[in-house]
């Protein structure tokens, strides 16, 4: 018998007809914070929807004009880990994209979701690709918690500019 997680997960479906792998996504959300010794009761919430829903977010946070695969949206810039019951934030996800990508790159759909939820959590938890050390490091963590999903997906590096940043990361298989 499974033992309850200790944090509160969240995941909503907003697609009729559509299933997820909800309890792996849960999983995968809480490794990341257990890996992060994130104290118990923190809180995540995802929502699965659709590409139109993902790039007016997309759009309306980040002025880009295209869906991606996830979103994230810390509650607070720099969260309290060690506080119990802190919330993170949210993660969106934009399943049609997810899956077209899978498609892609030819991976299982299911583990192109967990690697959207590990990213995600990455992110709320405050790791960033924004530079090539800070996408070193975050690469290196999501790495870790892929493998130990039994996910065998190989994120590949996004090629920075000379200054720095990244080229077109959603052409490069962006999870942000």
């Amino acid at each position: 018998m499974m033992s309850a997680s200790p944090y509160e997960i969240d995941i909503q479906l907003q697609l009729a007809g559509e299933e997820i792998p909800a309890a792996r996504l849960s999983d995968a959300i809480e490794w990341v914070l257990r890996d992060h010794e994130v104290a118990p009761g923190a809180g995540v919430s995802v929502v699965v929807m659709d590409d139109g829903m993902v790039q007016a977010f997309n759009r309306q946070y980040r002025d880009v004009d295209r869906p991606t695969d996830v979103l994230s949206f810390p509650a607070e810039d720099d969260p309290d880990l060690d506080e119990e019951g802190v919330y993170l934030g949210d993660l969106i996800l934009a399943l049609p994209y997810i899956r077209r990508q899978a498609a892609s790159e030819q991976h299982d759909p299911d583990d192109e979701l967990v690697l959207a939820v590990v990213h995600g959590t990455l992110h709320l938890l405050g790791y960033d690709h924004d530079s090539p050390e800070n996408q070193a490091a975050m690469w290196t963590v999501q790495s870790r918690a892929l493998q130990a999903l039994s996910v065998e997906i190989e994120v590949p590096l996004f090629e920075f500019d000379d200054d720095d940043e990244p080229d077109d990361p959603v052409e490069s298989g962006d999870q942000s």
